[in-house]
This record gives C-alpha cells, sequence and structure tokens, in this order.
C-alpha cells in the first residue's frame, strides 16, 4: 500500500544509490517507469573501475528513459536517467550540474553513494527523492541521513527483499528512514509521483 502524503508535484529529482544486489532492482524500476518520467534519475551505483563498458548499455536495453554517464559540468535535464562513471566521484552541484572527481575512495568504493546523495541533498533540499537499495558496506548511509535532515524523502529497499541488506539497514540505523519498501513498491510511488506532474501541467 502507497501511502499518499509525500505524492506531489515539488520533487526537482531522484537519486538512487546501490551495491552488491541492486542491478536487478535498478533494471526493473528504468524499466517499469513510463517514458515521460518528469524528473532526473541521478545514479551512484558501486561498478567494477576497471570494466568501463556494458553497464549503461546494459541499463539502455531495459530503460524507457535515456541513460548516459555525464561528463563534468554536464547540465541535468528532467526525464534522463544519469549514471556515476566508473572510478569517479559524481557530485551534483549548485546550478544544476554534475561535478566528476577522482579523490580518494571513501568506504572503499569510487563513486561513493554518499557523495551523490549529500551533494544532491545539498542542492535539492526537500525537493529530493533518496532511495538505497541492496549492497554490502555502509555507503550512502550518511547520505541518506543528510537528506533526511536537508528535508528530502528518504526510501530504502525492503531488506528482507535484498539480495545483502547491510547498506540499507546501516541507513535504517542512522536516520528515520521515510519509507521501508519493496522494489514494486517503490516503482508505484515514483509513478504516483510522476501523475502528480503530468496531470498539473
Amino acid at each position: 500500500m502507497i501511502r499518499q502524503e509525500h505524492i506531489h508535484n515539488r520533487y526537482k529529482a531522484v537519486v538512487i544509490g546501490g551495491s552488491a544486489g541492486s542491478f536487478q532492482g535498478i533494471t526493473k524500476i528504468l524499466s517499469s517507469l513510463p517514458s515521460n518520467f518528469q524528473l532526473p534519475i541521478i545514479m551512484s551505483l558501486h561498478r567494477l573501475k576497471h570494466v568501463r563498458h556494458g553497464f549503461v548499455e546494459a541499463l539502455s536495453i531495459k530503460s524507457t528513459m535515456p541513460v548516459s554517464e555525464p561528463d563534468d559540468k554536464e547540465a541535468i535535464k528532467k526525464g534522463c536517467v544519469y549514471l556515476a562513471p566508473a572510478n569517479y566521484h559524481m557530485s551534483v552541484e549548485l546550478g544544476n550540474s554534475f561535478a566528476l572527481s577522482t579523490e580518494e575512495m571513501i568506504n572503499n568504493s569510487r563513486p561513493a553513494i554518499d557523495i551523490t546523495l549529500e551533494t544532491s541533498a545539498y542542492v535539492y533540499k526537500d525537493k529530493l527523492i533518496g532511495i538505497l537499495l541492496s549492497g554490502a558496506n555502509k555507503d550512502g548511509a550518511m547520505g541518506m541521513k543528510r537528506i533526511k535532515d536537508k528535508g528530502g524523502l528518504t526510501i530504502i529497499q525492503e531488506p528482507s527483499e535484498c539480495m545483502i541488506d547491510t547498506m540499507p539497514v546501516a541507513a535504517q540505523k542512522l536516520t528515520e528512514i521515510d519509507y521501508i519498501y519493496k522494489v514494486s513498491q517503490i516503482i508505484d510511488f515514483l509513478i504516483e509521483v510522476n501523475k502528480k506532474y503530468v496531470t498539473n501541467k
């Protein structure tokens, strides 16, 4: 059952973090959303740093929206899916653009989910939907706390559904999560949010 109190048309972006076991959930989400989805989807997923190709292509086959790895300083556009490039941290900057860096790993990860989530929270504040999926370490927990502290909406994948529940459970321990949803419920929620945009145009 999708609760209605957070479904409105003031959101500006969706940010998703995931690691081990998240690929299936990501592809399900991207294949189920309508092609007229109004918000940008910003994704930071742990991936093999030496495998540069194939990941975007695999997501593009499933996705109803265009998927790309953004360039440094690229503008963020609605209705597009952005994936942090392999071996780069991806930040969201004021002015609605991306910044890429090769600074030290955080949580043994580059891209670090925390960086993408925390910078998104700083830019979008209460107009952000943050989603954390299956994963094997605590990367993303601090980012979800930052989203919550800035007034954004937080969703974690139902731990019992995760291949590895370390990541969503860590977020749950660190901050009060708004919704604990299975992937199918996350999809339903995002579709309902999108309906608010389409019907309010």
